[in-house]
């Protein structure tokens, strides 16, 4: 029986490189579903969307905040860059108050004000998931 490679990653934002692990599996939202990753994955690059990416190490789901940007997979290396990560623990009451609200503020109903209310509803939707798994 073959033993499992772990895959090492790494989430990286323009302010700071918010964490380099290794893991078992990785999950992480692209911009058309969710992406399922385990060892030796065939190569790609992709397009994150906003949601949460999801990690497992020695039994335990780990996750984060993730809001658009790029994966790579190569060699059981994957690299996120995004424009902002937040592991789901560091979530505050706050961060979901505030992005909530800058959907309320959005009241213009032209073409592209309705599209960035849908990009900040998605924003809100998925911190209030994560918050809501604490």
């Amino acid at each position: 029986m073959a033993t499992q490679k772990t895959i090492k990653f790494v989430v990286v934002t323009p302010e700071q490189q918010v964490l380099e692990d290794s893991a078992d599996s990785i999950v992480i939202p692209m911009h058309d579903g969710e992406l399922g990753i385990f060892s030796n994955r065939a190569p790609l690059m992709g397009e994150l969307g906003i949601g949460q990416m999801r990690y497992q190490k020695a039994g335990q789901t780990r996750r984060l905040y993730i809001d658009g940007g790029f994966a790579q997979v190569h060699d059981n290396d994957v690299t996120v860059l995004t424009e902002q990560a937040t592991p789901a623990e560091e979530i505050t009451d706050e961060m979901v108050a505030k992005a909530e609200q800058k959907v309320a503020d959005i009241t213009d109903h032209s073409l592209e004000a309705l599209d960035t209310r849908r990009q900040e509803q998605r924003r809100a939707a998925a911190l209030q998931k994560l918050h809501g798994k604490q």
